[in-house]
């Protein structure tokens, strides 16, 4: 199970939301390329970077941030903004590793087989973020009529490998994560899903790795609070 620090950025600094709202957010550092480099040094495998401003579309220059987050060295998972394929090029041309699109799934679905024509299965992983059972597009603004296991289900056979689950109501709360809607997600859908949103404590980590069905973990709030030790969740994560 690999695990991805989270890297949420608004106006160029490092920031957490709580269940996505932007009115409640807490600044955790304005050097983003140092936060990156101190997960780098605890072990981490990849990034996860996402542009709040681009999700919430508002101007910004969080473009010349990432580019000195990929001159860290690991990859980076990216989201945040994407609304047509000229915005998913210019993230690749960025040197993002992989790209997460969202909104796009569910009002472009086409744009899922050009991404994975254009760069592979590898580089694309398709945001389930869901608020009480249904999938929420525009930075977690509105909410649609689509299920999780539905969407999920239609970007595989499309050939999608990678999801990420939100359960948006949890995100920034320190809730705990929703181990049980994760593995649901997983086996429904066949996609090697990430989970996101709530995770509080190594229990989570493990809880999540001992399920044998996911791929893999964000920590955001949990990881800047301090309640959550990166190198040893790391540990965790292999060593079950």
């Amino acid at each position: 199970m690999i695990l991805y620090p989270a890297l949420d950025l608004q106006g160029g600094k490092v920031v957490r939301l709580r269940q996505g709202d932007r009115t409640r957010q807490t600044v955790y550092s304005d050097d983003p390329a140092s936060v990156a480099e101190r997960w780098r040094a605890a072990g981490a495998q990849w990034l996860h970077v996402i542009n709040l401003d681009g999700a919430f579309s508002i101007a910004n220059d969080n473009e010349r941030v990432v580019k000195r987050l990929v001159r860290c060295g690991l990859p980076i998972q990216f989201g945040g903004g994407l609304r047509s394929l000229d915005d998913v090029q210019r993230a690749f041309d960025l040197g993002v590793a992989r790209v997460v699109i969202g909104t796009l799934a569910i009002e472009q679905p086409d744009i899922i087989d050009a991404v994975i024509e254009g760069w592979g299965a590898e580089a694309l992983a398709v945001g389930l973020d869901a608020r009480q059972g249904k999938v929420t597009t525009h930075g977690w603004q509105q909410v649609t009529d689509v299920t999780p296991a539905d969407l999920g289900r239609a970007m595989a056979a499309r050939g999608a490998r990678h999801a990420l689950y939100t359960d948006v109501s949890r995100d920034g709360e320190l809730s705990g994560v929703n181990v049980q809607a994760t593995v649901e997600l997983a086996r429904q859908t066949g996609l090697q899903v990430i989970a996101s949103g709530g995770v509080s404590s190594l229990s989570d980590i493990m809880a999540l790795h001992e399920s044998g069905a996911v791929a893999g973990a964000i920590l955001g709030t949990a990881l800047y609070e301090g309640l959550v030790d990166l190198a040893e969740a790391i540990r965790l994560s292999r060593d079950q």
